[in-house]
């Protein structure tokens, strides 16, 4: 990992943030048009590029639902069924909250209604680890807020077939519909519908960079979650912390792909020193130690920082999409965190529990959108629809101010249907 003493923040953040080339984009870009033009024949011709796999069909049929159930344990079951329960008691008490508002005044109604959106596409990872989990987090909310169709892709292996308990999580939690296609290529089938695979309305769920860029190129034709790209840990830790714990969290991030971006934020040089001895041991010893290794030395990096004040202002500029706060008083430092996806206060609050079992949800914002948002929820699949009912009487009281703000701004005839009704 590159230790890096923090003079500029703004400069540092900017150093040390993951960017696509024009190049990659200019790649994805390339895809998804094609998929657009050919549909179908585009994306089975990416499928045999990129994961060798000759499909016939994409759709995953009951027959190789039922098939999987086989092929994974009832202690595996158990998992998703837990994982499933906790995440669907955090939704409800949110979507509890939100109660339709009636609002009246001088003849006028309004009236604001939560409803969820019809459909949505669940993009679930594939490549060199399976996410079953990333079921349970995309498509419980969707079922809690009551979206009508629910379509979840994953990419293939060679021979065309979804890891079993991928697909045993995507019938647990309840999913309509289940694609073998992945990368831009199933972004793009989902944003403008093939022969085969619907066109949704919204796109959600994480990916690598290929994902991701397809999912910003496409956000104008269809909406999108999140930029939700390879994920990225933080601690801000001080001498206090066990660099034991930081280095076995480090790893646990590490080890997703060699794009992760892994970080220590710290004001102790003792911390550092005993972090860094600390993962060359563990690091030895760690199954998937190459893709480890090859994250922390892209990616990764110390950041060490003067002050907590320092270490505070570091974290709100790079606003990560996880955060673990290993302090002396987690709770009041964490008070000072404006910016990012998640927050894990304390020693026994690790990342990797959060990505399963807490009843949060692992689907965060990367890439510094964690300035603007937090994970995935029920609210990402409603929307706030506004019904207005006015009245002769309301337009009478408005009409003298109506036409100020048309005089004002030179459009008189939206002033004239005004005043056509009086």
């Amino acid at each position: 990992m590159k230790i890096i003493k923090i003079q500029d923040i703004s400069s540092t953040v900017e150093f040390v943030r993951p960017k696509p080339t024009a190049a990659l984009q200019r790649k994805v870009l390339g895809i998804i048009s094609d998929v657009k033009k050919r549909k179908d024949r585009a994306v089975k011709e990416y499928e045999l590029k990129f994961t060798k796999a000759s499909l016939h069909s994409f759709r995953v049929s009951p027959k190789e639902f039922t098939s999987a159930y086989s092929k994974v344990t009832s202690e595996q079951i158990s998992a998703i069924n837990l994982a499933k329960r906790r995440l669907e008691k955090s939704e409800k008490m949110v979507k509890n909250q939100l109660k339709n508002i009636s609002i009246s005044f001088d003849g006028t109604k309004i009236q604001k209604l939560f409803t969820p959106i019809d459909s949505v596409g669940c993009y679930i990872p594939g490549g060199k680890a399976r996410y079953p989990s990333t079921v349970v987090m995309s498509v419980i909310p969707a079922k809690v807020a009551g979206v009508r169709k629910i379509i979840a892709v994953s990419p293939p292996d060679e021979k065309g077939e979804v890891d079993p308990l991928t697909l045993v999580a995507a019938d647990i939690c309840g999913v309509d519909e289940f694609y073998k296609v992945g990368g831009a290529q199933a972004i793009g089938a989902l944003a403008y519908g093939t022969e085969s695979i619907p066109q949704v309305d919204k796109i959600v769920g994480p990916g690598g960079v290929f994902v991701t860029i397809a999912k910003s190129l496409l956000s104008d034709v269809v909406s999108i979650d999140m930029i939700a790209g390879p994920t990225e840990l933080a601690i801000i830790a001080d001498s206090s912390a066990n660099p034991k714990l930081v280095a076995l969290d480090l790893i646990s991030q590490a080890e997703h792909s060699a794009d992760t971006m892994c970080c220590l934020i710290t004001n102790s040089t003792k911390l550092q020193n005993l972090v860094v001895k600390s993962l060359q041991q563990e690091v030895k010893m760690s199954k998937r130690s190459d893709i480890i290794k090859e994250s922390l030395k892209k990616n990764g990096f110390i950041a060490m920082c003067n002050t907590e004040k320092d270490m505070v202002d570091f974290v709100n500029s790079l606003a990560p999409e996880h955060l673990e706060v290993m302090t002396s008083n987690p709770s009041r430092v964490s008070k000072k965190i404006t910016n990012a996806g998640l927050v894990l206060l304390g020693q026994n609050t690790p990342s990797s529990a959060s990505d399963y079992l807490l009843g949060s949800n692992h689907i965060l914002p990367t890439n510094r959108f964690g300035r603007t948002r937090g994970s995935l929820g029920v609210l990402d699949y409603m929307k706030l629809q506004t019904r207005v009912e006015s009245s002769r009487k309301s337009l009478t009281k408005i009409s003298r101010y109506m036409k100020a703000f048309t005089d004002a701004e030179g459009l008189p005839n939206h002033y004239n249907a005004v005043r056509g009704r009086l």
